[in-house]
């Protein structure tokens, strides 16, 4: 059993102050800002909100998904706080049922599954995509293993080009590539980071 649970994930986000701070993800933001007109989004692993916010802002209608209840209750705040609205359900990512075809774009922004649910988990996200729809990833790559910059210190969590070119192979590949960042989101997300980015349309 992963120390990922939705335990370890209240107790990270019981602080009053925002963990990965309240501004969008940057990569998130960029690539975001490109679809338009906004439709509908699905942010999996969405923790206190911070991009589901700035999406809302934009007149995305958001669904959002994280194990924390914790971690809802201070996004829905944070919502408030900025006067839009986001959907916003508790629940266990590695047995989630999504509707297919229902999303114009997803975005999975540092949510590290274990490899051995990681391939159905990338199904899903797929299948919930309408024909057309824009999948948006940011994810520590198994390079980071070591680096006290973020993500979990568990090779199993981390990510490859190899894996992502397997699991999103039938969508229209944007943007694909694993590249040194320099991260200054939070202080659990600072210093130089391994990271793989990836852009994809569905195309059938």
């Amino acid at each position: 059993m992963s120390k990922y649970e939705s335990s370890f994930w209240d107790e990270r986000y019981s602080m009053e102050k925002y963990v990965y701070g309240t501004e969008p993800n940057h990569f998130f933001k960029e690539e975001i800002n490109k679809i338009i007109p906004p439709g509908r989004l699905l942010l999996p692993g969405e923790g206190e909100g911070r991009n589901a916010i700035y999406a809302a802002s934009l007149g995305w209608q958001v669904d959002a998904f994280d194990q924390s209840v914790i971690a809802r209750k201070k996004a829905l705040t944070l919502a408030g706080k900025n006067k839009v609205k986001i959907n916003y359900t508790v629940t266990d990512l590695s047995t989630i049922q999504l509707s297919k075809k229902l999303y114009d774009a997803a975005a999975v922004i540092f949510v590290h599954l274990n490899e051995n649910i990681r391939s159905d988990f990338n199904k899903k996200l797929i299948d919930s995509l309408k024909v057309g729809g824009i999948i948006i990833m940011e994810l520590f790559s198994k390079d980071q293993f070591g680096k006290e910059s973020g993500g979990p210190q568990a090779m199993e969590m981390l990510y490859s080009i190899d894996e992502i070119n397997r699991d999103f192979k039938n969508l229209r590949r944007i943007l694909l590539k694993k590249e040194i960042i320099h991260l200054d989101e939070s202080e659990k997300h600072r210093g130089d980071a391994s990271v793989i980015r990836f852009v994809g349309e569905k195309i059938s």
